[in-house]
């Protein structure tokens, strides 16, 4: 496993290229990463292109600093959505990494509280027959951490209604990945409503889908319920 600095070091780079990938906008969004004893999250307000590895939070998956602040540098305030989180790593054991960002067709999917169903079968590269949306909460708050967690059982990904998406994986890459994917999948969905609701993929032509990412693309989706 990488020391913390590297984790550090990887995770700003990752948020840059989040923001670069026009997935994300300003200073919302955030991402953490599992280290011993808790995580690695993106500090509150701080614009990424000014983020140094330094400005990244360490806490316990209650919140509480694992680390005194730096002399001559002041603490930063880890991420108002630090529980959301705590709360899916420690639901998740084998998940490393936690990505959530506002991008602009799964939000819009999200604003009506719209699931993205079996319509195309790339949905399943988030480990199910379908990526669910999270109930409306305020964020940062445990409503809205438990409604995230739900959503995401069985999968990698979910949208978050009136708020983005969330997507969790291995590493900070893959997690950003997927991300990529649910919006491109998002915008394909919204494109396809323009012409009336799409036919949809059945759940054995779903099961087929995930059988042949599993020996074709092995590690690309996880194996999950219906």
């Amino acid at each position: 496993m990488p020391d913390q600095q590297d984790l550090r070091e990887q995770l700003v780079a990752c948020a840059r290229r989040m923001q670069a990938s026009g997935i994300n906008q300003g200073t919302s969004g955030n991402l953490s990463v599992r280290i011993p004893g808790g995580m690695l999250i993106t500090p509150s307000s701080l614009p990424y292109e000014q983020m140094q590895p330094g400005d990244v939070v360490a806490l316990d998956l209650t919140g509480q600093p694992l680390q005194p602040a730096e002399p001559g540098r002041p603490q930063r305030r880890p991420s108002s959505e630090w529980r959301l989180h705590a709360d899916v790593l420690a639901s998740r054991p084998e998940v490393q990494a936690v990505l959530h960002c506002h991008s602009i067709h799964a939000t819009a999917l999200a604003c009506h509280g719209r699931d993205i169903p079996p319509f195309h079968y790339m949905t399943a590269v988030a480990g199910g027959h379908d990526i669910r949306c999270a109930p409306y909460a305020t964020f940062g708050t445990q409503e809205l951490s438990d409604g995230v967690v739900h959503a995401l059982e069985g999968r990698l990904a979910c949208l978050m209604a009136q708020h983005g998406q969330v997507a969790v994986g291995p590493t900070l890459d893959r997690a950003l990945a997927l991300a990529v994917e649910v919006e491109t999948l998002a915008r394909i969905y919204l494109q396809a409503l323009a012409l009336g609701e799409p036919p949809l993929l059945s759940a054995q032509q779903m099961e087929q889908v995930r059988h042949q990412f599993r020996t074709v693309l092995y590690g690309v989706a996880t194996p999950a319920s219906s």
